[in-house]
C-alpha cells in the first residue's frame, strides 16, 4: 500500500498542519509569559538589592536620632527608584 505524501508534511510525522501551527502558537505564548515572569522577578530582585546596598553603604554617625534621619534621607532617595522598578515589573507581568 503506497501512501500519498503531502507537500506540507512529507514524512507524515506532524499530522494536521493547522494543529501543528496552533500548538506552536501556544508554545510561543507560554514562552513569552515565562519571559515576562523572569523579567519581573529580576526587576524586583534588583529593587531589593539596590535598597539593601544603599543602606549598607551608609556610615552612620551621631546619636540614634541623627542616624535615623540619615537612614530616612537615604531611603527617600533610593525608595522611589525601587518602587519604579517594581511598578514596571508588575505592569509587564500583567500584560
Amino acid at each position: 500500500m503506497i501512501r500519498r505524501m503531502s507537500s506540507e508534511d512529507p514524512f507524515g510525522l506532524f499530522g494536521d498542519p493547522e494543529e501543528l501551527r496552533r500548538r506552536m502558537a501556544e508554545l510561543a505564548e507560554q514562552m513569552q509569559g515565562a519571559q515576562r515572569v523572569a523579567w519581573a522577578d529580576n526587576a524586583i530582585k534588583l529593587a531589593v538589592d539596590m535598597t539593601v546596598a544603599g543602606i549598607n553603604r551608609l556610615n552612620l554617625q551621631g546619636n540614634a536620632e541623627q542616624q535615623a534621619a540619615e537612614i530616612r534621607a537615604a531611603i527617600g532617595t533610593i525608595f522611589p527608584e525601587a518602587v519604579t522598578l517594581v511598578r514596571e515589573a508588575r505592569e509587564g507581568f500583567g500584560t
